[in-house]
């Protein structure tokens, strides 16, 4: 009999996945452990063994369709077999109790993956889902009215329009305003800037990239975090004198030895994670029903590295409990696997705070978006010799400019700014880490 291959747990967080291509030819012969597919998710390239022997029958999938956690792809079994959904058993993954069908149902019938709720979230169909997405609206605070209870689009529509709830089939209705806009005007009112876009004439256009895949979840990412946080930004100048001299005194002692030479970055992570320990209201986020603050115990780390897939956050976990290289080789070992596109799903998740830093290109300052769920980011700037007051002499000094962005519906302003203040202080007198770091 056929064995099921299907979509396996990718990581924490991620419910679908894009399909980037199938290493092996539809039909071909398969061993136990031999990968067959990859995949692009929010966080990595993944890709996918098998747990079964027999040759491979491909369903319907190719590179650019995005699939589902424990969604069947694939069958493996007898060379003359074809993909034949519904009829294996358990061998390309650990299959659940239900699995999703990539046959399209009968219109009015719910399938089994809109029915079942996929790792604890409610019951929703896709399309519910992604509105609830678009609309800023908690699939948990809304009642389903399709069958079996699941969640529909005219369920998240009424709840994000505010209207009342209406149980019974979703109505065929045209686009809805989302939450932030009031009910639409007649065309004669709109004024020019509320009129729809025109499209680009053809000629007009250099290339065009799809919002899919990575920059598609960027898109979403960033989108959601600017509309559902409350965000404020502190950004303060600080002396970064001292902290550039002791920089370049570890790099000369420990770089050969180490085979890396310790860098700003790594530096500035430890400093953070000195001061998340005193201010742990800062180590946060909100609870997944929005009702309450988690302080958390762990401190993990995100560093924000472009690469050519895009921006990604690797996270170094436990960073309390790391010094300067082992932090550091970390690090590097994390962003050599981002930017070959190799990364695991855990080096990308479960970050408690962010760094992210643009001094390289010469930036000065900017307002970086909070990375859900966390309760805030700090952007960093470029170090520049600036002259400043000491006393009563100007003097010229290593100036770098530190922004701040919290959530502040988790921290208000006065905390947050003691947090950064205590920053500034250990970059200014460096010494200090190693006091507070015993």
């Amino acid at each position: 009999m056929a064995r099921d291959f299907i979509i396996p747990n990718l990581g924490e967080g991620v419910q679908e996945a894009t399909v980037v291509k199938w290493l092996v030819e539809d039909g071909a012969q398969v061993s136990e452990g031999d990968e067959v597919l990859e995949l692009e998710t929010d966080k990595a390239v993944v890709p996918v063994p098998v747990e079964a022997e027999g040759y491979l029958h491909i369903g319907p999938f190719k590179s650019g369709d995005v699939v589902k956690v424990s969604e069947l792809v694939a069958t493996i079994g007898a060379k003359d077999d074809s993909f034949t959904p519904g009829t294996g058993q358990a061998g390309g993954q650990a299959t659940p109790e239900k699995k999703e069908s990539p046959s399209e149902p009968e219109a009015g019938t719910a399938t089994e993956a809109e029915v079942a709720s996929t790792n604890g979230q409610p019951k929703a169909t896709p399309v519910a889902r992604k509105m609830a997405v678009d609309l800023g609206v908690k699939l948990e605070n809304v009642s389903g009215s399709g069958e079996h209870g699941k969640i529909t689009k005219a369920d998240v529509q009424r709840a994000g329009t505010g209207q009342p709830e209406e149980p019974g089939p979703e109505p065929e209705a045209p686009p809805v305003a989302k939450p932030s806009q009031t009910a639409p005007e007649p065309a004669a009112a709109k004024t020019p800037a509320e009129a729809p876009a025109k499209a680009t004439p053809a000629e007009e256009i250099l290339d065009t990239t799809p919002l899919k895949g990575v920059r598609g979840v960027i898109a979403r990412r960033m989108a959601e975090s600017v509309h559902t946080t409350a965000r404020v930004t502190l950004s303060t100048e600080v002396d970064a004198t001292e902290f550039v001299a002791l920089r370049e005194q570890l790099k000369a002692r420990y770089a050969e030895a180490w085979g890396f030479a310790p860098g700003y970055n790594d530096l500035l992570a430890l400093i953070v994670v000195s001061a998340l320990g005193q201010f742990p209201y800062m180590n946060a986020r909100l609870s997944a029903d929005g009702e309450a603050v988690e302080q958390l115990k762990s401190i993990n780390m995100g560093m924000a590295v472009d690469t050519e897939r895009g921006l990604l956050v690797t996270v170094i976990r436990d960073a309390a409990g790391k010094g300067l290289r082992e932090f550091g080789a970390e690090f590097r070992e994390l962003v050599n696997r981002a930017r070959a596109s190799k990364s695991a799903p855990d080096d990308l998740s479960g970050g408690t705070f962010t760094i992210t830093n643009l001094g390289m290109y010469r930036v000065d300052a900017f307002t970086p978006v909070i990375n859900l769920p966390e309760a805030a980011i700090l952007g960093v700037g470029r170090i520049n010799p600036k002259p400043v007051a000491k006393g009563e002499e100007v003097v010229v000094r290593k100036m770098m400019t530190l922004s701040l962005v919290f959530d502040h519906r988790l921290v208000d302003g006065a905390p947050a700014a003691r947090f950064l203040d205590y920053i500034c202080e250990v970059i200014e007198d460096p010494a200090l880490l190693f006091l507070t770091r015993r």
